[in-house]
């Protein structure tokens, strides 16, 4: 079991997507979507240009992997599909990517296509270089801006935190370290979707 850590940056419910039952990783991070397997944990923390560094976004279990064409045809994530006149959680559906027949790729009008639908080609280059999405069915923690904070201790487990600072992501950590962070989240007996993404209600109040 691996555990991979890294910054939400921008919390909008989209990357990871924590509604309908699943917590969904489709977009973005595509080298954790890359290496991560089933029963591998990801954990976001927040920015703290945001002041919310010490605080978690949301943790899951990835219990399934598929590829873009299987997440677009699965009927459990139709929902996921992204629908801008709806509300903010059917705004943000991260289901948006598929490929024809021919071999091309199709961006649907989203939150990483361009204004009006026009495909944003630096976005699907980036989403779709790595042709995985990570789902956790019911394995999951999302608090959006009203997540817990991390425990001092995980902040230097034999002088390693469990934050990553920045870009990339972090995955390498002392024995013993990703194995009682697990306990503790099991601890919060909070599964599920538990609170709004952040930048929700920073969007709100601008």
């Amino acid at each position: 079991m691996k555990l991979f850590s890294y910054v939400v940056a921008r919390d909008f419910g989209f990357a990871p997507n924590p509604f309908y039952g699943f917590c969904t990783l489709a977009t973005c991070k595509p080298k954790i979507r890359e290496k991560a397997e089933v029963g591998d944990w990801i954990i976001g923390t927040g920015s703290f240009a945001q002041r919310r560094g010490n605080f978690l976004v949301y943790a899951m279990c990835v219990t399934e992997v598929m590829t873009f064409n299987e997440y677009w045809n699965d009927p459990r994530f139709r929902h996921k599909k992204p629908n801008l006149r709806g509300s903010l959680k059917q705004c943000y559906g991260d289901n948006i990517y598929f490929k024809s027949e021919t071999g091309h790729w199709h961006q649907q009008d989203s939150h990483h296509s361009f204004k009006g639908g026009e495909q944003n080609s630096s976005n699907l280059s980036h989403d779709t270089g790595v042709d995985r999405v990570l789902i956790s069915d019911g394995h999951y923690y999302y608090w959006g801006g009203e997540g817990p904070e991390v425990p001092k201790k995980f902040l230097s487990y034999h002088g390693v935190d469990i934050r990553k600072r920045g870009m990339g992501h972090r995955c390498r950590f002392p024995p013993g370290m990703v194995n009682d962070f697990i306990e503790w989240l099991d601890s919060l007996r909070t599964k599920g979707y538990a609170g709004e993404p952040l930048d929700w209600k920073r969007s709100s109040n601008d």
